[in-house]
């Protein structure tokens, strides 16, 4: 009995040991398990990542190239004539828009409509030939007709006017000044034909005209054909001189750049006062445009920029150059000092105005619509109605144009229709935002804005 008891303790012990054993092979397992699996989970995320992060790379670059062959292989015009004049309307739902603001919308829309309903289409004006000016002087040729017997008799002249070109003429003004000396002065010339000593108290003579340029034989007519010829009627200078020399003038290109750069410092003044009273006025508009410059180091041309700042209640412009640069330093000096509204077309360098006290800085509806033109094969619906209804406010000021309003009545106007038409753009714009850009909140949108 006591044997049977033995065996089976020795029995249990060896299965609990085994069991032991299993148990331990099966921690181990589970725990090699979890660590492949976290592994796995962790590629698996990373992978995901990697592949979202590829996907939105693709899509910028197809988007990128999308915009490229849009810009340099579609047609450039940014004119936006929907399909169906039906096919949309004022799209209210969802925005929070109080029911005034609703008729103002509906009734600045009808009468637009209304109007273009009832705009006269202009003819087109058949082009006349007016009369050639009498001032001009006339060359006479006759012409008769051959085979004329002797009792053939003249009853009238038909007359045919052409007007002719001959190259330009250039004429010396000369400047004859008289020397005078009195009596006595004469009577002690010496031998050689000369006064011993030429008191200027016994010598008469004119003084010399007020000229441009000193030490120049350039007068300020000819000055002002060249510095007209060139930034008038885009004539630069080497096709200037071939002009000339065509009359028989050889003008140097030296002498000309002389010419040139002491006219540009009489001109300074002018600018300088022009610059003050653009400046001086409350709304200012300023682009930054390039223009090709030589460079003598590398010969050949780079592009810069030239700044253009108007006064648009003045109608007056003057332009600013600073070695080409495009920078943000350029601007803030150029408009140091300057207090009420700039508007641009939405340039970052002008974004330090943003938060200026005294400064509102206004953007450009031709550059807003240009990027809803771009997004028209990727949002169809949201970009044709943005350019519905910027395409409205683009009708108040061809309203204005055509009845040739002054700038009050033009407030006015924009007041009545365009107004309302902006006020519920804008809360569309908050609202589709979302749609358009899923995941921003609507402080990216401000920043958008």
């Amino acid at each position: 009995m006591s044997d049977f008891s033995t065996d089976n303790n020795l029995l249990v012990q060896e299965l609990l040991q085994e069991r032991d054993e299993l148990f331990q092979k099966l921690c181990r397992l589970q725990k090699i398990n979890e660590d492949t699996l976290g592994g796995l989970e962790a590629q698996n995320k990373e992978l995901s990542s990697e592949v979202a992060q590829k996907d939105q790379e693709i899509k910028k670059l197809t988007d990128q190239l999308a915009w490229f062959r849009q810009k340099y292989f579609s047609k450039s015009s940014e004119k936006f004539i929907k399909e169906d004049p039906n096919q949309r309307k004022l799209d209210f739902d969802g925005l929070e828009i109080l029911p005034d603001e609703v008729i103002a919308v509906k009734e600045a829309d009808k009468q637009i409509a209304e109007y273009e309903r009832r705009k006269v289409v202009r003819e087109k004006k058949k082009p006349v030939r007016l009369p050639i000016p009498e001032g001009l002087r006339r060359e006479i040729e006759v012409i008769e007709p051959e085979g004329l017997q002797a009792d053939w008799v003249r009853i009238g002249v038909e007359v045919t006017e052409i007007l002719e070109h001959k190259p330009g003429e250039l004429y010396v003004r000369r400047i004859e000044r008289p020397k005078y000396a009195v009596k006595q002065a004469v009577n002690e010339v010496s031998v050689t034909g000369r006064p011993e000593q030429e008191d200027s108290s016994t010598i008469a003579v004119a003084a010399m005209p007020l000229l441009p340029l000193p030490r120049s034989n350039a007068g300020p007519s000819l000055l002002a054909e060249l510095m007209m010829n060139k930034y008038y009627f885009h004539l630069p200078f080497y096709r200037q001189i071939a002009m000339l020399k065509m009359t028989g003038f050889h003008l140097p290109q030296s002498t000309l750049n002389g010419w040139f750069q002491g006219s540009s410092d009489l001109l300074r003044a002018l600018y300088l006062r022009l610059k003050d009273i653009v400046l001086a006025s409350d709304y200012i508009q300023v682009d930054e445009s390039t223009v090709p410059v030589i460079d003598n180091e590398k010969h050949k041309t780079r592009k810069a920029y030239l700044w253009m700042v108007r006064s648009v209640m003045d109608d007056l412009v003057f332009f600013h150059y600073d070695k080409g640069s495009r920078a943000q330093k350029v601007v803030v000096d150029l408009l140091k000092g300057f207090k009420g509204a700039v508007q641009t077309d939405g340039y970052n360098a002008y974004s330090i105005y943003e938060q200026k006290k005294g400064v509102l800085l206004l953007g450009c509806w031709a550059h807003s619509r240009r990027k809803f033109h771009e997004s028209l094969q990727e949002d169809k619906n949201g970009a044709e109605y943005a350019l519905e209804q910027i395409g409205k406010l683009y009708k108040v000021e061809q309203m204005a144009d055509d009845q040739d309003l002054d700038f009050e009545q033009r407030s006015e106007l924009r007041k009545r229709l365009a107004y309302p038409i902006m006020r519920a753009f804008e809360k569309w714009i908050v609202a589709y935002h979302p749609k358009a850009l899923p995941g921003e909140d609507e402080q990216s949108l401000e920043l958008h804005l």
